[in-house]
């Protein structure tokens, strides 16, 4: 087994890193005060093509794998959370469901526009009565007399719907089967009836757009559905499924960038006439936060290569999912204490690590799930 990356991994891996530190570094504190993202950022992510880095070339995309992608979120997230979710919602969560379920008609129309970056995507399956219960979705989709759907419903915490093009949304096609009733449709943004309410006021990855979207008696054309009815389920959890890996990549790029901040204050920071770094306690939580790192890089690395190599990495997923974001949290916990006061202060970046990491434990199935998908793969 090679732990090593190849040599063009570890170059993208170089670009990634210094686009985080030269574009996003520098405004990251500015976006999440205004709790607003940037427009002009979206575009440079666009140039060095960050929303298609596991997609084929064939529809725009990079035609690199998902190990790669992951280095992309850990590389963005280390400097800001609200950047790695927004590419993980796009890639990880709304391009899949085109890709791996989707017509040709609908890659060459839909797909591609996304994967070259010329739109963005979002994934609406979350509502104010159904989150990790997915099952509890309400949304439904009504077909006229053309065939067509008419969609009715809510959903909440849309992430990139405030910018959004592009909308894959689930909705129940015959409620009496539950979630054997649920389908998945993509939906225009401009299409109408679609509204989307302001930006919800959050703790942490303040600078991503996350909004509620109501859909009132929306038209969506025939070809527009993706699969078949009833497949919806199976479409939203395929694609939550490659969603964790991102998310684990996240937490592990949040870890590492508060760790990262500590190492250079600890070293100038002085307390007993010597810098604090010289403590052995300093160090030893250090050496303690960095093990568990890597220890989490680690199993997103396994988990994206397992996807990769098309075995079944679900439950890696979870697992990768499921740890890097309690040591994302622990770290930036510790990160905090290690900065004394000033750790609790806007004027460093640990404190915002910090409340960026506690979503990691909660979004795109919550830990006390990522237990049962573990366990039941575990066939306990």
């Amino acid at each position: 087994m090679d732990f090593k990356l190849t040599k063009t991994q570890m170059l993208q891996q170089e670009l990634f890193r210094k686009f985080a530190e030269t574009e996003i570094k520098p405004i990251a504190k500015d976006m999440d005060e205004a709790e607003e993202y940037s427009a002009e950022l979206l575009q440079k992510l666009q140039k060095i093509g960050a929303f298609g880095i596991p997609y084929g070339r064939e529809y725009g995309g990079q035609g690199a794998d998902v190990l790669t992608y992951t280095l992309c979120m850990e590389e963005m997230s280390k400097v800001d959370a609200s950047t790695g979710i927004t590419l993980s919602v796009h890639t990880s969560l709304c391009c899949p469901c085109i890709n791996e379920f989707g017509t040709e008609e609908q890659k060459q129309k839909w797909l591609r526009p996304l994967v070259d970056g010329s739109k963005i995507g979002c994934f609406g399956l979350t509502e104010p009565g159904a989150g990790t219960d997915a099952a509890g979705v309400k949304t439904e989709a009504a077909k006229d007399e053309n065939g067509d759907y008419i969609l009715n419903g809510t959903k909440i915490f849309t992430t990139n719907s405030g910018f959004a093009d592009t909308f894959i949304v689930f909705a129940l096609t015959d409620k009496s089967k539950g979630p054997k009733g649920m389908s998945a449709f993509i939906v225009d943004r401009n299409s109408e009836g679609l509204s989307v309410g302001p930006n919800i006021e959050r703790m942490g990855i303040r600078a991503a757009s996350n909004c509620e979207v109501i859909y009132e008696n929306v038209k969506v054309p025939k070809e527009n559905l993706l699969g078949k009815e009833g497949q919806g389920y199976k479409i939203a959890m395929t694609a939550l499924g490659g969603g964790r890996i991102g998310i684990g990549a996240q937490s592990v790029g949040i870890a590492q960038g508060a760790i990262d901040e500590t190492l250079k204050y600890v070293k100038e920071r002085k307390q007993g006439g010597k810098p604090i770094g010289k403590y052995q306690n300093t160090q030893f939580k250090l050496a303690e936060m960095q093990t568990k790192t890597d220890a989490a890089r680690l199993m997103v690395w396994r988990a994206a290569t397992e996807k990769d190599n098309h075995g079944n990495y679900a439950p890696l997923a979870a697992m990768c999912k499921y740890f890097a974001s309690d040591v994302a949290n622990e770290v930036t916990r510790m990160a905090v204490q290690l900065f004394g006061g000033y750790g609790y202060c806007r004027e460093y970046p640990v404190e915002r690590a910090m409340r960026d990491a506690k979503i990691t434990e909660i979004y795109e199935g919550t830990n006390e799930a990522m237990r049962m998908i573990i366990s039941g793969a575990m066939k306990v």
